[in-house]
């Protein structure tokens, strides 16, 4: 099965590669497609690559993914094992901006069919753009983390803090975002456990 679902999305990657929809598929240095396993139950959305993304092709590589890592790890979790990760666009916006709702749109079929190969349990929503992506741009997403939702087929997902969110909260006392985020993240286990 794992075979099937890795060519299926290199045939995905592929097309991205060549693709030319929107302005970021001509400035971008990679496509940053995916990292982790597509086996995975639990499948993490990103808002976009960085500039470490697009020079790696991964997502979650620089500081933020870093960060991401190690509360995935404190939580008694692994990246590479138990997370399927991507975003919502494969190509770097300018300066890091948000990417617009023209190019999310532009680029959600190719999401949208990796959610659809991958077969999560429960899809995260990291951060803001993603969760704003799939629940609409009136949300507040410290109001909403944590809380679960049902999307495509009826797959649960639930929202967490953004990672880079995290790197200008540094407490992890109790209630502060990155307590939180571990506390999301330990419900998460459970529940594809």
């Amino acid at each position: 099965m794992l075979k099937v679902k890795e060519e299926e999305l290199e045939k995905i990657k592929s097309e991205c590669n060549n693709c030319k929809k929107c302005s970021l598929g001509i400035t971008r240095t990679n496509i940053v497609f995916s990292d982790g396993n597509p086996n995975a139950k639990i499948l993490l959305i990103g808002e976009a690559p960085g500039a470490d993304e697009d020079a790696t092709g991964t997502p979650f590589v620089g500081r933020a993914g870093k960060l991401l890592t190690k509360l995935i790890e404190e939580c008694g979790m692994l990246r590479k094992n138990d997370f399927y990760i991507c975003n919502t666009v494969k190509c770097r916006p300018p300066e890091n901006r948000v990417p617009t709702d023209e190019e999310k749109e532009l680029c959600k079929n190719y999401l949208l069919n990796q959610i659809k190969i991958v077969q999560p349990k429960v899809i995260v929503l990291c951060g803001a753009t993603s969760a704003k992506s799939f629940l609409g741009n009136k949300i507040k997403i410290s109001q909403i983390r944590g809380q679960w939702y049902k999307l495509f087929n009826n797959i649960d997902a639930t929202v967490i803090f953004h990672p880079s969110y995290l790197l200008r909260n540094h407490s992890e006392a109790e209630g502060s975002p990155r307590w939180l985020t571990k506390q999301d993240l330990y419900k998460i286990k459970d529940f594809v456990s």
